[in-house]
């Protein structure tokens, strides 16, 4: 029992000495602040390090975070100036800058900053309505700050920042208010398709305009062309006309040869001969029983276009008549001769017929009268010129 008597003083001893040594020395982390008092009464404010204190004397009344600090405050309903009750979130953002005036001046700083926020926010949204309140947030977040700033100095707080989270207008209004909005974005598409269907109407008729514009274009060249091309030909033509000396018996003759054409058709009941038509069988007859050319020198001079182009009949010769007719009635005999062996049995052979000159090919139809025995061929003479038609005053056909 001698024994344990002296060990418990000593470890009473050692444990007043750790209490001791725990009250006297103290470790202040960065932005943190502690106020001490001593007897009672405010000491000291100790900052971030290592400190040491009196055990049993001094007392860390209060542990202030210097760091800015967020605090969110729960929906206030709030009347505007039309009377609309809608509700607001806040957000403050805030830090202590003097530790011993918010232990000192203020027992709760944030429920002092929560109240002075509610009442601030009602007397800011009491005077604009419920438009304004929804879209002036800066100016009611500027005003917020303002008061709240000026309110929390003397408590050793600054308010760095101050948001509305949320404005809430009641459910009708809510509803009212997204209706007027559909009907304003269906306004603002109705506009817009319409400003795009004027827009598209006008370039369609601006591309038909267009397009009309080079298809004239395109059909004024392709005409120009082919009336420059016409006109060449034209002109071409009437030079070579004029290089050959047509006569007037000539173009009379061409003329005769258009008149068939004039008269052709189902439906023309009537035909309009010409003035002209006398002038040009005058001179189809004068062409026809000239056949030296006169030589008055006139119009009327006929231009042999041997002289240009050369006689193109020199080396055609024609054959007689007479030994043509024969050489064809043999050949027609004997093609009928052949027909008929072919056709007749092979044990009834006929003998050959010689065909002579006055032979006829037998066929279905009567045999045609013999031919009267060939004349000898008269020698060869200029065919006489037929009349000229006798001249008649012009007529209109009418």
């Amino acid at each position: 029992m001698d024994g344990i008597g002296p060990l418990i003083v000593i470890l009473l001893l050692a444990l007043f000495a750790v209490i001791v040594l725990v009250r006297t020395v103290r470790v202040v982390p960065q932005q943190t602040a502690l106020i001490i008092e001593r007897l009672g009464r405010y000491s000291r404010t100790l900052e971030g390090g290592l400190h040491f204190l009196v055990p049993f004397v001094d007392i860390v009344r209060a542990n202030i975070d210097q760091r800015e600090q967020v605090v969110s405050f729960p929906p206030q309903p709030v009347i505007t100036s039309d009377n609309l009750v809608v509700s607001i979130d806040t957000v403050i953002y805030y830090q202590v800058i003097d530790p011993k005036s918010a232990v000192y001046e203020i027992a709760n700083f944030i429920a002092g900053i929560e109240q002075l926020t509610v009442t601030t926010l009602r007397n800011v949204i009491g005077s604009l309505d419920l438009e304004q309140t929804l879209t002036s947030r800066d100016q009611i977040n500027g005003q917020l700050r303002g008061v709240l700033d000026e309110a929390t100095g003397k408590w050793g707080i600054r308010v760095n920042r101050v948001e509305l989270k949320a404005i809430d207008p009641p459910a009708s209004i809510q509803e009212s208010m997204e209706k007027q909005m559909k009907a304003e974005r269906d306004r603002r598409a109705a506009i817009l398709n319409a400003e795009g269907t004027k827009a598209s109407q006008i370039l369609t008729a601006e591309g038909e305009k267009q397009s009309q514009i080079l298809r004239a274009e395109g059909s004024a060249q392709a005409r120009i062309l082919e009336a420059q091309g016409q006109a060449r030909a034209i002109q071409q033509v009437f030079d070579a006309i004029h290089r050959g000396k047509p006569t007037q018996k000539l173009l009379a003759y061409q003329y005769l040869q258009v008149l068939p054409q004039i008269a052709r058709g189902d439906s023309n009941k009537m035909w309009i001969i010409p003035s002209e038509l006398t002038d040009a069988l005058r001179g189809i007859g004068g062409a026809l029983g000239a056949t030296k050319p006169s030589g008055d020198g006139g119009d009327d001079e006929w231009v042999d276009p041997g002289e240009m182009l050369g006689n193109a009949f020199e080396e055609t010769t024609l054959e007689d008549p007479k030994s043509a007719l024969e050489r064809a009635r043999g050949q027609a005999a004997q093609s009928s001769k052949e027909a008929e062996e072919h056709a007749q049995p092979a044990s009834r052979v006929q003998p050959p017929i010689t065909p002579g000159p006055d032979a006829v090919p037998p066929r279905q139809a009567p045999p045609a009268p013999p031919a009267p025995p060939a004349s000898p061929a008269p020698p060869t003479e200029p065919m006489a010129p037929p009349a000229a038609p006798p001249t008649e005053p012009p007529t209109d056909g009418r």
